[in-house]
């Protein structure tokens, strides 16, 4: 089924506290899984938890206060430490070394100069356990100055991909190299809200750039005014990609040439062929400057080298603990400030569009568009 959706107004600390009310049961399940996985994975009493909690707090609060402030409003609203909230976003930096890592993606983005009605494209299959399906909603928010963001999340934490009312949205993707370590610096799910929380292209990219990183990652990040990048980055180190023939597709490797050794590119399931498959199923329609959001749609559903194309179903073959999905599909339009998202598997799933502005009305629902493939 699709994510229910969390949408909360109000100052950032009062957002916050709200959201972590709502998800409370959620927020807990979370916890239970990651701080088990910090003890066994990495070694992690308790107490070391707890102290790199405090330090990724801190971290926060020089990075964006405003992430601060619903950090900390979301961890009182859910009865948790702060601490453990901080950590929890900090998860992939908190594993570091244990062979703990998230699983695919395939991002998208098409330029206005190539779409059939002008507009900015941005779309992404997000690969993940299954199961981490029913703790993952849309958080939706809108601060005192009527700034929006609506933003796929999992529970306890603030970012995945998403969108803004300025038209901005971002895409994330997994990348690992011999550069990442564990200690101070800014969490890549940090920098995901960082981007979302800005106003223009040039703040989001001071705010994944201009950063100390301890981490890899993928920011397929466009706009409204028709323009998008793609920023690989590492720590002390970044690549940028820009749109060929309009379009730029991502997975789970680098793509530009930088000063490090890829970990990802040899395990991830058909990293380096999901981009240019993409690609080669969007070129046409994107060249004659006609391409929708059902093209998209279309190129998400593939399911070239099934089990582990862009659209990706269980492996029967998988030790169940192992197992990864395409566990939720979104399309963004920027222009129409819109996300249409879709449950595990997208091909057997309709997609249900969500209006930034419409979701703080009281009994909002969704359109359903983009009906489930015929597999009679």
């Amino acid at each position: 089924m699709n994510p229910p959706i969390v949408a909360v107004q109000g100052t950032y600390e009062e957002m916050g506290a709200e959201l972590g009310r709502r998800t409370a049961g959620l927020v807990e399940r979370s916890l239970d899984t990651y701080l088990r996985r910090f003890r066994d994975q990495a070694g992690l009493s308790d107490a070391a938890v707890l102290r790199w909690g405090a330090v990724y707090l801190e971290v926060a609060r020089a990075y964006d206060p405003r992430i601060a402030a619903m950090l900390e409003g979301l961890a009182a609203g859910a009865g948790q430490p702060i601490e453990h909230i901080t950590a929890l976003n900090a998860r992939t930096e908190m594993l570091y070394g244990t062979g703990y890592r998230d699983e695919g993606c395939t991002s998208v983005a098409v330029i206005g100069k190539h779409t059939r009605d002008g507009h900015t494209l941005l779309a992404q299959n997000w690969d993940w356990h299954p199961e981490q399906g029913p703790v993952t909603f849309l958080l939706a928010t809108r601060d005192t100055e009527g700034f929006s963001v609506l933003s796929l999340a999992e529970a306890g934490m603030l970012a995945k991909s998403g969108l803004n009312s300025a038209g901005l949205g971002v895409c994330a993707n997994l990348l690992v190299s011999d550069r990442d370590t564990g200690g101070a610096g800014v969490p890549y799910h940090y920098l995901l809200r960082g981007v979302l929380q800005s106003r223009t292209m040039s703040e989001a990219h001071r705010r994944a750039l201009d950063v100390t990183r301890i981490s890899s990652g993928n920011l397929l990040i466009a706009d409204a005014g028709g323009e998008a990048i793609d920023l690989e980055v590492a720590p002390g180190v970044f690549g940028a990609l820009l749109p060929e023939g309009g379009l730029i597709t991502h997975s789970n490797h680098f793509q530009s040439a930088l000063p490090l050794a890829d970990r990802k590119a040899a395990t991830s399931a058909l990293t380096l062929l999901r981009p240019a498959r993409a690609r080669h199923l969007l070129e046409d329609a994107a060249a004659a400057r006609t391409l929708e959001l059902g093209d998209i749609v279309g190129a998400l559903r593939d399911h070239y080298s099934h089990p582990d194309g862009i659209c990706r179903h269980v492996n029967p073959d998988v030790p169940a603990a192992e197992v990864v999905t395409t566990v939720y599909s979104v399309l963004m339009d920027l222009d129409r400030r819109e996300l249409c998202i879709a449950p595990e598997p997208p091909c057997s799933h309709p997609y249900e569009r969500w209006r930034l502005d419409d979701v703080f009305e009281p009994g909002a629902v969704p359109e359903v568009c983009f009906p489930e493939e015929d597999h009679a």
